[in-house]
C-alpha cells in the first residue's frame, strides 16, 4: 500500500480546533489523517470524520502508541480504545510514537505487539517514529524490514537528518517528515522565500514540494482554510535542481523536537 505522500497533522490541535481543521481538510480534499494517542484528539478526530460524510475506505488515518502502551500487554487493548475514540474498526498506520525511555520495554516486544495487532486487522500497515539507526536496525530484527511501513522524524530544511535517511533508504525503509517547516522557522529564511517568488509560490508550497521531491511524506497542520487549501497545491509544484541545491545548503542540525526523557541518543 505505501504511506500516502501528503496529509493533514493534529499535533497540538484539540476539541473544536481539531474537528474544524479536519472536516476543513477533509473538504478540500485531503484524505490522510495524522494522529496519536497523547494529542489527546482521537476522538475528536473521529467525530470530524464521521461528520465529513466522507466513506472510511477513502481515507489512510495514522495513529501513534504511547510510550506508557509499548508493552505486549498494554499495546493491542490501547489500541482498541484509539480506535473507539476514531470510530473506526481499523487505522491504516500504526507507529511506536517515541521509543521506550531507557530502553524499558525492548523494541522487538513492541513491534512483534504491533506485528500482532496488523494480523488482527486493527492496522493495515506499522512502523515506527523519532527512531536512530540503531532502532531502526532492531526493529528490522524484530519484524522484518518489510513490515516498517516508514519511519516519522523530524526533518525540514534546517534539519535534514542524512545520516538517517541515507541509513533508512539503503534498508527501504520510507521516511515520514514531521515539523517540516519547523514551527515555521524556515518560512522566513532567506533562500526559500527566493525560490517561492521564483515559481510563484508561498515558502510552505516549496518547503513541502522539496520534502516531497526527495521522496518523504508530510503530514502539516493549520487551523485556517486558506493554508490548508495553499498547502495543498505543494503536490504540484515542481522545483529544478538549482532550487534543490540551494535547499541542501540550508541544513544546520537545528533540531527543535527532543524532549528530555523522550528522545533517543540522536544520529549525528
Amino acid at each position: 500500500m505505501g504511506v500516502p505522500a501528503f496529509g493533514l497533522g493534529t499535533y497540538r490541535l484539540k476539541d473544536e480546533a481539531v474537528i474544524t481543521s479536519v472536516k476543513t481538510a477533509i473538504e478540500l480534499g485531503y484524505r490522510v489523517i495524522d494522529t496519536a494517542q497523547i494529542y489527546e484528539n482521537e476522538a475528536a478526530v473521529g467525530q470530524a470524520i464521521k461528520e465529513s460524510g466522507i466513506a472510511r475506505s477513502e481515507l489512510y488515518i495514522t495513529t501513534k502508541i504511547w510510550t506508557d502502551n509499548l508493552s505486549a500487554e498494554k499495546l493491542i487493548p490501547s489500541l482498541k480504545v484509539s480506535l473507539k475514540k476514531l470510530q473506526m474498526d481499523y487505522v491504516d498506520l500504526t507507529l511506536v510514537h517515541w521509543p521506550s525511555p531507557g530502553q524499558a520495554v525492548s523494541v522487538a516486544e513492541t513491534m512483534q505487539a504491533l506485528l500482532e495487532a496488523k494480523k488482527l486487522g486493527l492496522t493495515r500497515e506499522i512502523g515506527v517514529s523519532n527512531f536512530t539507526i540503531d532502532l531502526m536496525q532492531q526493529a528490522i530484527d524484530a519484524v522484518g524490514v518489510s513490515e516498517i511501513a516508514t519511519n516519522q522524524i523530524e526533518l525540514s530544511p534546517h534539519l535534514q537528518n542524512r545520516r538517517v535517511v541515507e541509513w533508512a533508504h539503503a534498508h527501504d525503509i520510507h521516511i515520514t517528515s514531521y515539523m517540516t517547516l519547523a514551527y515555521g522557522k524556515a518560512l522566513a529564511d532567506e533562500t526559500i522565500v527566493q525560490i517561492a517568488h521564483k515559481h510563484n509560490a508561498t515558502p510552505a508550497q516549496v518547503i513541502l514540494a522539496w520534502a516531497m521531491a526527495m521522496g518523504y511524506s508530510v503530514i502539516p497542520s493549520s487551523t485556517k482554510r486558506e493554508n490548508l487549501q495553499s498547502n495543498l497545491k505543494a503536490c504540484s509544484l515542481k522545483l529544478d535542481e538549482a532550487d534543490r541545491t540551494a535547499i541542501y545548503a540550508l541544513d544546520r542540525n537545528d533540531r527543535l523536537v527532543s524532549p528530555d526523557g523522550l528522545a533517543p541518543e540522536w544520529d549525528k
